[in-house]
């Protein structure tokens, strides 16, 4: 009876359990505090805090990194000596699940406000400077061995500053799949954090008098232009960036399933199911990639700070290149719409609203804002379309 006791508590995770995995479990609960309690993008952070405890539970044997290293994917191995996190990883691995996160966003989006003042195009363009000065920053602390990058981790965490979760996922699983946990729990973290984050620097940026500006009301789009437009920028993008055309791709087809206004079933679908279920399998995937071994290294502290900084310049970015237009505007451009101009949409567009709604409670820059966020969509994916062609192997 001992012995057979004995043997149990042998195989169980008990004997397991060590200082790194309880650091782990506490990560997870810092998670689930921000996803339940704060409400902080609860709909990513809860899979993905609860990803990472699956991952880290001693002996479950739900997934095996070492079956994902090295360039070539072996899926008879994976099919035979995965475990159920493992299989479902193979919709990041082989880069499905973010570009079908991309058809659902698309089909969500409102391209209307970007249509109607194409300039805003050029904030969303602004707003993604956080990216490449963060690329280069990381590349600099190449010379510390302890958190160094090399340059295809370095272009994974600058894709950080773009504030969009499936783009970082995109790009780390071909370029860094190592950092994929770390990356990706930065990246929806500070998504999260964009109503914390963003008003401090909006602040600090502009005047009281340019916070006020109220903007003039924007022109009505029409059907035709809504439906033309997926289909330019699907192809446009695709020809000069061929590796953006996934992301891109997919995103221009929910939209033009949404504005085609003839197949509402399948509308329906990628707004809701569809949207939903890829939404548990990646988020859950992804957090299980963050096991004590990976996660508890120093180039993870170094990409929570950089992910800080590439999204703080991001936000900057837009900001200023908002009030340069403002003064060639004659003051016509109200420059807190520039912060739009990172790809989480829409919290970033209603932080725009709500900060200046503060100073004006007449002003509603809510649609303005609209622009630059859903410019920073196509931004942030192109950005990653050039650095997968520059880097990828």
């Amino acid at each position: 009876m001992i012995e057979t006791v004995l043997n149990f508590l042998d195989k169980s995770g008990i004997n397991e359990l060590n200082i790194p995995t309880l650091i782990m479990f506490g990560i997870v609960a810092v998670l689930l505090y921000l996803a339940i309690v704060k409400k902080f993008e609860p709909l990513l952070l809860l899979p993905i805090a609860f990803g990472v405890l699956l991952a880290n539970l001693p002996n479950a044997g739900l997934m095996h990194p070492e079956l994902f290293e090295g360039g070539h994917l072996d899926i008879i191995e994976i099919v035979d000596k995965g475990g159920l996190l493992d299989l479902l990883y193979l919709g990041v691995k082989l880069g499905i699940y973010p570009p079908l996160i991309f058809l659902g966003v698309g089909a969500m989006t409102d391209f209307g406000p970007l249509i109607a003042n194409p300039k805003s195009i050029l904030l969303g363009a602004a707003a993604q400077i956080g990216i490449f000065t963060t690329f280069i920053g990381a590349i600099l602390l190449g010379f510390i061995p302890a958190i160094g990058f090399t340059i295809e981790q370095a272009a994974s965490t600058g894709i950080i500053g773009g504030a969009d979760g499936p783009t970082a996922i995109f790009v780390t699983k071909t370029l860094a799949p190592e950092l994929l946990g770390p990356i990706a729990i930065a990246a929806y973290s500070y998504m999260a954090l964009v109503p914390i984050i963003q008003p401090p620097i909006m602040k600090a940026l502009t005047t009281k008098k340019e916070r006020m500006i109220v903007m003039e009301q924007l022109r009505p789009v029409s059907k035709v232009e809504k439906i033309v437009f997926p289909v330019i920028v699907a192809a446009v993008v695709t020809i000069i960036i061929p590796d953006a055309g996934a992301l891109i791709g997919m995103l221009m087809l929910g939209n033009l399933i949404r504005e085609s206004g003839v197949v509402e079933r399948l509308n329906k679908t990628v707004q809701n199911e569809l949207i939903n279920i890829i939404t548990i399998f990646l988020g859950v995937t992804v957090g299980a990639t963050a096991n004590a071994n990976t996660f508890l290294d120093p180039k993870t502290l170094g990409i929570v700070v950089l992910g800080l900084l590439a999204f703080s310049m991001s936000t900057a970015g837009g900001v200023l290149f908002a009030k340069l237009m403002c003064k060639l505007s004659g003051g016509k451009i109200n420059p807190l719409i520039g912060s739009a101009g990172v790809s989480a949409v829409p919290m970033a567009a209603r932080v725009s609203q709500t900060v200046g709604q503060k100073e004006n409670p007449s002003n509603f820059l809510l649609m303005h804002a609209m622009g630059p966020n859903v410019a920073g969509v196509i931004g942030s994916a192109v950005a990653a379309g050039v650095f997968l062609a520059m880097y990828a192997k």
